[in-house]
C-alpha cells in the first residue's frame, strides 16, 4: 500500500509538470501567429475603450510585423468607440514625433534681393508695355474723333509740314533724273553703233566714203559728249538719293519719334487731369502721385525729343542748301554744255565738281594687274 501511494504521488508530481510544458508550448505557437491573433486579446476598458498602454504596444507588435518594403515610415492605429458603425482605421504616414515638431516650427524661406526671377521681368515688361499701348492708342482715337487734347507747337509743325512737302517733290525730281539718264544712256548707245556702221560702210563704199566717213565721226562726237553728260546726271542722281533717302530720311524719323513722345506726353497728361478731377482720398491719393512722376518723365522726354527735331531741322537746311545749290549748277551747266555742243565746257564743268569718268569698255583691272 505505501508503494502504492508513493507512485501515485510521483504520478501526481509529473502530471502538473506535463501541464507547465504544454503551456509553455502553447505560448510559443501562439507568439508565431499573426498579430491579427493578438488583435483579438486586446483589453478594453468598461466604457468599451482601449487602454492607452496595451494600444501602444500593439503599435509596437503590429510596426515590427510590417515587412520593410512597405515603405512606411510609421503607423499608427485608430481606433473608435464600439458604438460606432465604423471599424478600426490604419493611417499611414509621418508619426508626429520631434521631427514634424521641427519641420512646423520652421518659417517660410527668405529669398535675397539679388535673387530675381527673369520670368516674373519678362511679365512687368510685358504689362508697362500694355498699360502704355493701352493709353497711346486710346489717346490716338481720342484725337481722331474730336474728343481730346492734344499739344502742339505750331512753329516746329509747319518747319515739319515743309520738310515732308519737299521730300515728295525731291522724289519726283529724282524719279525724273534716273529717267532721263536712263533715255540718254540708251540714245548714246545707240549713238555709238550708228557711228560704228557708218565708219564700216565708209571703209566698203568708195563713192560715199567721204560722206559716211563725216556722219560716222559726228555721230561718235555725240555718243563721247552723251556719255560725259551721263556722268554729270548720274552724280547728280546719286547726290540727290543721298539728300532724299537718307538725311531728309533720318532727320523725319526723329520727327516720328517726337510724334510718339508728344501722344505719350498727351495721354499720360489727359490720364493726370482725370485722376485730379475726382475725388482725393487714401485710395486715390497713390494714384495720383504715381500718375505725377509718370507724367514728369515723359514730359522731359517730350521736351528733349523736341530739341533734337529743331536742331536736325537746322542742321537739314543749311545742309540742303549747300548741297543742291552745288548740283542744280552741275546739272545747268552740263546740259547747256552738252546742247551747245561745246565740248570744252562741258569737260570743264566736270572738272569743277572733280567727277571722273569710267572709259566705255574698259573693266576693273584683274588681281593679277593689280600684284
Amino acid at each position: 500500500m505505501s508503494e502504492h501511494r508513493n507512485e501515485s504521488t510521483a504520478l501526481d508530481e509529473i502530471h502538473p509538470a506535463g501541464e507547465e510544458v504544454q503551456s509553455d508550448s502553447e505560448e510559443g505557437a501562439m507568439a508565431q501567429e499573426s498579430p491579427r491573433n493578438s488583435a483579438a486579446e486586446i483589453p478594453v476598458t468598461s466604457n468599451g475603450q482601449l487602454e492607452d498602454s496595451h494600444e501602444h504596444s500593439f503599435n509596437r507588435d503590429l510596426k515590427r510585423s510590417l515587412p520593410a518594403g512597405l515603405g512606411l515610415s510609421e503607423t499608427k492605429i485608430t481606433s473608435h468607440d464600439f458604438d460606432s458603425t465604423k471599424e478600426g482605421v490604419v493611417e499611414a504616414g509621418p508619426f508626429p514625433g520631434k521631427g514634424s515638431r521641427a519641420q512646423q516650427k520652421s518659417g517660410p524661406v527668405v529669398l535675397a534681393d539679388e535673387v530675381k526671377n527673369p520670368a516674373m521681368e519678362k511679365l512687368e515688361l510685358v504689362r508697362k508695355w500694355s498699360l502704355n499701348t493701352y493709353k497711346c492708342t486710346r489717346q490716338i482715337i481720342s484725337e481722331k474723333l474730336g474728343r481730346g487734347s492734344r499739344t502742339v507747337d505750331l512753329e516746329l509743325e509747319a518747319q515739319i509740314d515743309i520738310l515732308r512737302d519737299n521730300k515728295k517733290k525731291y522724289e519726283n525730281i529724282l524719279r525724273l533724273a534716273q529717267t532721263l539718264s536712263t533715255q540718254l544712256f540708251q540714245m548714246v548707245h545707240t549713238q555709238r553703233q550708228l557711228g560704228d556702221a557708218f565708219a564700216d560702210l565708209s571703209l566698203k563704199s568708195l563713192e560715199l566714203h567721204e560722206e559716211f566717213g563725216y556722219n560716222a565721226d559726228t555721230q561718235k562726237l555725240l555718243a563721247k559728249n552723251g556719255e560725259t553728260l551721263l556722268g554729270a546726271i548720274n552724280f547728280f542722281i546719286a547726290s540727290v538719293n543721298t539728300l532724299v533717302n537718307k538725311t531728309i530720311e533720318d532727320t523725319l524719323l526723329t520727327v516720328k519719334q517726337y510724334e510718339s513722345a508728344r501722344i505719350e506726353y498727351d495721354a499720360y497728361r489727359t490720364d493726370l487731369e482725370e485722376l485730379n478731377l475726382g475725388p482725393r482720398d487714401a485710395s486715390t491719393l497713390p494714384k495720383i502721385e504715381q500718375s505725377q512722376q509718370m507724367f514728369q518723365v515723359h514730359k522731359e522726354k517730350y521736351d528733349k525729343m523736341r530739341n533734337d527735331v529743331s536742331i536736325k531741322l537746322k542742321f537739314l537746311e543749311e545742309n540742303k542748301v549747300k548741297v543742291l545749290h552745288n548740283q542744280l549748277v552741275l546739272f545747268h551747266n552740263a546740259i547747256a554744255a552738252y546742247f551747245a555742243g561745246n565740248q570744252k565746257q562741258l569737260e570743264q564743268t566736270l572738272k569743277q565738281f572733280h567727277i571722273k569718268l569710267k572709259t566705255p569698255g574698259t573693266d576693273a583691272p584683274s588681281w593679277l594687274e593689280e600684284q
